[in-house]
């Protein structure tokens, strides 16, 4: 507990220990008008004071101002009838109970999170005549060398220069199985290095690397409001000032009826029940517990790898029942490697350099797998011109010749006749000044968890899976049966994808998501425009991960499954509190209007349904075996 929730702990146990005393004291009249309000002042002046700055504020209907109104006139009931001031006091006893308890709940799930998303390190060590510094990360430029020592959290994303060891990557991916890095992997901020010394090339700023961007995104994530919590928002405004006018009619009404019938209106008996309709009123479970669960579904969406970027994103999750996807870096590892060298018109080193150097600008897989390839550095001040063709490839001039490396697209567009290739994998055709120079076979890996995602998305229940690639019909073919994807769409361009979403949103039925994933820069669009946007994170680009509502921290694609499935429990969780809570409230409503609700009765419909909404609520965190 903090220090207000303490005071609050030592303000209920005085009050109940006065209580518990008053009950022995034999007094009556004023003296025992003024020693109840003792405990009542211990433990309601701070909801007395919240209410009176309401008023001043002209913002009166809310749950302070309703406890003020329903204890203040329990008071003035009593003193003027019974004498007996213990149930105006426990109302205000059990609801700061129960405000403490909702308290805490928060508190914890807050701090769960908060700890599990301890990932930002204070310092990088950079080294400076010899010896290790301790600098802010904000201070080291890219490209600049750290050292990270064993136990050390890694400060900025990098790529290992030297040395080997397994790193802690659960903050941010969620998986507990250390993984192992050696000189020319990448490295994530915010993961931890268990064994050995890394000497790591940052390749970006600290604002800009994994950790900082996971942070933004968790707290950020709160401010865009679902329609479940916007609902509840505007059903509050409604609702409150709708009781308080019902509380009213129901003391001034049917006395008004009593006395003109000529009967006693038994005006006493009428209040009673009107401030016992007041306190059952109280929206308190409805206002805490659905924004908690939405807090608690994004925090146990975090712990498991899946960053979703608001409660709206989290809801429309479990309306998903289309699911389109990327191929490369989704479906499949992103890891491409030369295979082959065909056709070609001159030495296959020669050529395989040319391809290189076009595609030296290139950060796209392919690029990457050629410049792995080639094996040698690339001297960029060889290549100038250098223009790159969206779902095309790339053009440049190379030692004073024009070379084009790309697909069969790009060779139509030159006028130049390929040769086809009968292997399936991606193929890049390479033009040397405007003539046919040969094409490279690059293959890829199916991810050894696409066909067990597929899987899961169907017992989900997606309805349809559909994959949207850039490759010809034989890779995508092989790759879908694979997976056992039910749709494929292959040789497309980026404004295909866009457009095949588009399609695919139009034959969603009602209360349905279109939900796309992919990593590229070339899926962003795609991303922006679906339903929901779901990026891969580790190895997806920047601009996929600021375009996309989701983004999933460890490439597993059966991540979507689970996120899909932690959306639907969610939003279970939020339909069960909203019928639960509202249902309680409005029998113990109609009881109290009848005269079969008292105080206590009153002080269950407000405590202790918020009590049991807000525990429901935070099973909202906790993430099942089964979609983990």
């Amino acid at each position: 507990m903090n220090k207000k929730q303490k005071q609050v702990l030592r303000r209920i146990l005085v009050t109940a220990a006065l209580l518990v005393l008053l009950h022995f004291i034999p007094v009556s009249g004023l003296p025992r008008f003024f020693l109840y309000l003792i405990p009542y002042g211990i433990i309601g002046y701070d909801i007395l004071k919240k209410a009176w700055k309401g008023i001043l504020n002209r913002q009166v209907f809310d749950e302070c101002f309703l406890m003020a109104v329903a204890t203040v006139g329990a008071f003035a009931l009593a003193l003027t009838s019974t004498g007996d001031y213990v149930e105006a006091v426990a109302v205000m006893l059990f609801y700061q109970v129960g405000e403490l308890f909702q308290s805490v709940a928060v508190g914890r799930s807050r701090r769960s999170i908060s700890e599990l998303m301890d990932i930002r390190p204070d310092t990088a060590n950079v080294e400076i005549d010899g010896e290790l510094t301790a600098v802010d990360p904000d201070e080291v430029e890219i490209g600049a060398e750290i050292i990270v020592q064993p136990g050390e959290k890694i400060p900025i994303d990098g790529v290992v220069l030297s040395g080997e060891s397994s790193l802690d990557t659960a903050a941010l991916t969620g998986e507990s199985v250390p993984r192992t890095v050696r000189p020319g992997d990448e490295v994530l901020s915010g993961c931890i290095n268990q064994s050995g010394l890394l000497r790591i090339r940052t390749t970006k700023e600290f604002g800009e690397s994994t950790a900082s961007r996971i942070l933004d995104l968790v707290e950020n994530a709160s401010s865009s409001k679902s329609r479940s919590e916007d609902f509840i928002a505007r059903f509050a405004r409604v609702y409150t000032p709708a009781v308080c006018a019902g509380a009213l009619a129901l003391a001034v009404l049917p006395p008004l009826f009593l006395l003109l019938s000529g009967r006693d209106p038994r005006l006493g008996d009428w209040v009673y029940r009107a401030l016992t309709f007041l306190v059952i009123s109280c929206p308190c479970a409805l206002v805490i517990s659905i924004p908690l669960t939405f807090f608690a579904g994004l925090g146990g969406a975090s712990r498991c790898g899946i960053l979703i970027k608001g409660s709206n994103y989290l809801e429309a999750l479990g309306k998903a029942r289309i699911v389109a996807m990327d191929k490369t870096g989704t479906l499949t590892r992103g890891v491409f490697e030369v295979r082959g060298i065909h056709h070609a018109a001159m030495e296959e080193d020669r050529l395989l350099e040319l391809a290189a150097l076009a595609e030296s600008a290139s950060t796209h897989p392919i690029a990457r797998s050629l410049h792995a390839a080639y094996g040698k550095p690339l001297n960029l001040e060889r290549v100038k011109d250098v223009q790159e063709i969206g779902g095309h490839g790339v053009m440049a001039t190379v030692d004073g010749r024009q070379v084009a490396a790309g697909n069969e697209k790009l060779m139509d567009r030159l006028n130049v006749s390929c040769t086809p290739c009968h292997t399936a994998g991606a193929i890049v055709h390479t033009a040397v000044d405007g003539q046919y120079a040969g094409h490279i076979l690059i293959a890829d890996e199916v991810k050894e968890s696409a066909a067990a995602a597929l899987t899961a998305l169907r017992h989900a229940g997606v309805r349809k899976t559909v994959m949207l690639t850039g490759d010809g019909d034989s890779v995508a073919a092989e790759v879908a049966r694979a997976v056992g994807v039910d749709e494929v769409c292959a040789n497309l361009l980026p404004e295909d994808k866009v457009a095949r979403v588009e399609a695919l949103l139009g034959e969603k039925k009602e209360g349905e998501t279109v939900a796309f994933v992919g990593d590229g820069i070339n899926d962003a669009p795609v991303l922006a425009r679906a339903d929901i946007g779901i990026a891969m994170g580790a190895l997806g680009s920047d601009a996929a991960i600021e375009a996309a509502d989701v983004v999933l921290m460890d490439d597993d694609p059966r991540r979507i499954a689970t996120a899909i499935l932690l959306s639907r429990k969610c939003m279970r969780i939020v339909k069960e509190n909203i019928v639960f809570a509202i249902g309680v409230k409005l029998l113990c409503l109609l009881l109290g209007a009848l005269g079969f609700a008292g105080m206590w009765l009153a002080i269950f419909a407000d405590v202790g349904v918020m009590i049991l909404a807000v525990l429901n609520a935070i099973r909202a965190l906790f993430v099942p075996k089964e979609t983990a």
